[in-house]
């Protein structure tokens, strides 16, 4: 391997961990809020049914922002909408920090989901232009594990951070993380000198140069599987990132310092899935021979059905039975996680990822506007989280049909004739 190869691949696994780097501390930004649940009310005297919207409204700016923010990454590039987003998202956790009312709380929320509106459909442009198909799963595990990392360590962190000084000064402490990840994007990230697919001798996927549009990719039924797919994933996902500590110590009567700690075990297990399963074993297998897409297919709908493993939950009041189950659900539906990602730029041409990113950003979005507050009328109206739960096995259901019948084999859709 020469000079220029040695660097072309310690670059490229540079720019991965930059990117999760980033998600990890905007996913900080996210769960700050779950961790101060109990605060919240103290200091503004919210219900469940307000908390539900309050988590959700993240999600309502970030949503509308995806299809657009597509357009935008295939237009301007990850470098220079990723600078603006990064520092937009920084002065929007300083603001959740000293607003004197929940409307100024709501504000900074929604400004948040702004900010971070480039986040996954730019990483995986970034994958996208950095690695070859067969080394894909494994980039983007990295990123997509630091989003079940973030919970794994930003719960307890955060919540001793809470417990200490206050809620307010642990929404300083992720802004200021945030200013960090601004400064280290802006110095680091660059769009590598030649796409890795130009580099293959047999790529996978002919790019004529020519995107194609949002609604032509919109109207594709594989695409369609696969927003029904992982918006499943996406439902459970921000179920149990919004109200798992709120279950734990409502329904397992679990004191607040020991939720935050066991709200950690999950996302931890979750963070390992992502990464081992979804991908490097997804890599390792395509590497030696394997058919690529039964691999990836056999991962994305074996994971997802393991995330029917929330039902064990629903009427269990013994932790460690609770535990085990939720670690079952969000585990498999982590290792399905990378692999959805990085089908993005498997059916997408390479001109037209962001912008099929960002659809299926947005319909991940509209799981998570849902998530918690569905949840929040049925904890608050049935005092339960079994009803919740089964909303959640429901529509992971439903995805798995989306996957199976709809998307089928991950490949090119066909060109815009």
């Amino acid at each position: 391997m020469n000079q220029a190869s040695t660097a072309a691949l310690r670059d490229k696994w540079k720019i991965a961990f930059l990117l999760g780097i980033g998600v990890l501390i905007n996913y900080f930004d996210r769960v700050n809020l779950s961790v101060s649940h109990e605060a919240l009310y103290a200091t503004f005297g919210i219900s469940d049914i307000t908390f539900g919207y309050l988590s959700a409204a993240y999600n309502w700016t970030y949503a509308l922002c995806q299809l657009p923010i597509g357009v935008i990454l295939d237009t301007f590039g990850v470098r220079r909408v990723g600078r603006i987003s990064t520092f937009i998202w920084s002065i929007a956790t300083f603001g959740a920090a000293i607003t004197p009312n929940i409307s100024g709380f709501f504000g900074a929320r929604l400004l948040l989901g702004v900010g971070e509106a480039p986040s996954f459909p730019g990483n995986a442009k970034a994958i996208g232009l950095w690695f070859p198909q067969k080394e894909r799963s494994l980039a983007t595990a990295i990123f997509d594990s630091a989003a079940k990392l973030a919970p794994a360590l930003g719960v307890p962190l955060l919540g001793i951070f809470l417990i200490r000084f206050g809620w307010r000064w642990s929404f300083a402490f992720t802004g200021l993380l945030s200013l960090f990840f601004f400064a280290l994007f802006y110095f680091v990230y660059r769009d590598p000198d030649v796409p890795a697919d130009a580099e293959t001798d047999q790529p996978e996927q002919v790019d004529s140069g020519e995107p194609l549009s949002l609604w032509y990719l919109m109207r594709q039924k594989k695409v369609l599987g696969l927003l029904l797919g992982f918006g499943a994933y996406n439902y459970v996902f921000y179920l149990l990132l919004t109200w798992l500590p709120s279950y734990l110590a409502q329904s397992l009567h679990i004191d607040l310092l020991h939720s935050f700690l066991y709200t950690g075990a999950p996302w931890l297990f979750a963070a390992v899935t992502d990464i081992v399963v979804g991908g490097w074993l997804a890599d390792s297998l395509i590497q030696r021979g394997w058919n690529a897409d039964y691999v990836r297919r056999a991962i994305l709908i074996g994971g997802t059905a393991l995330g029917l493993g929330i039902l064990g939950a629903a009427h269990t009041h013994s932790a460690p039975v609770a535990l085990f189950w939720i670690s079952i659900s969000i585990g498999g539906l982590s290792a399905a996680a990378p692999i959805g990602w990085a089908a993005t730029t498997l059916i997408a041409p390479r001109s037209s990822v962001g912008t099929l990113g960002g659809i299926l950003n947005f319909s991940n979005q509209l799981s998570g506007i849902a998530a918690p507050i569905i949840t929040g009328y049925l904890v608050y109206h049935r005092q339960s989280y079994a009803a919740a739960f089964g909303v959640a096995a429901a529509y992971l259901i439903v995805g798995i049909m989306g996957y199976w019948f709809l998307m089928g084999k991950i490949e090119p859709v066909p060109a815009n004739l």
